[in-house]
């Protein structure tokens, strides 16, 4: 027996497919497919969640483009371009600084994209009737599922 996949609730193995409690004999599937459900309530809070930290993360390059355009404007009507080179090497340093600060929202970002705004069904045909099997919002563990059962599903067909 192969395990393809395993984890709280979903275990796929060469032999049988066990998700929330049912478990479906790899012998006795003759199709698999996915299809796109319903959205839920937690999958539009996650796509507003993901405009907002692009969002947010999109001021602080407008501000300092304003900035940057209006402190040169000032410089040229001022001549004052010493004070104006000083204070853009200052915040320069200070961006450079805060640098590192951007790896958690942008962690933040690259997991909502990871987790999926769309809700995935998982069905699959056997006994002659077509069952739900699961239903998921995570993406990245919704694919490698789906993946486990056709792997199981192939091996299973190769060995006939």
């Amino acid at each position: 027996m192969t395990l393809y996949y395993r984890d709280d609730t979903v275990r796929v193995t060469s032999e049988t497919i066990h998700v929330n409690g049912r478990t479906v004999p790899v012998a006795e599937v003759s199709y698999v497919w996915h299809a796109r459900g319903r959205g839920t309530a937690r999958t539009r809070g996650r796509l507003a969640g993901r405009g907002v930290l692009i969002f947010l993360l999109s001021i602080p390059p407008l501000v300092v483009m304003v900035c940057v355009l209006s402190l040169a404007y000032s410089a040229q009507d001022r001549g004052e371009w010493q004070l104006a080179a000083i204070v853009l090497a200052v915040c320069v340093v200070g961006a450079l600084a805060l640098f590192p600060f951007l790896e958690v929202p942008l962690y933040w970002l690259d997991r909502s994209y990871e987790r999926g705004a769309k809700v995935q069904e998982l069905w699959v045909q056997y006994r002659g009737e077509e069952a739900l099997l699961l239903r998921s919002s995570d993406a990245l563990r919704f694919g490698q599922i789906y993946r486990a059962i056709q792997r199981a599903i192939e091996q299973h067909s190769g060995d006939r």
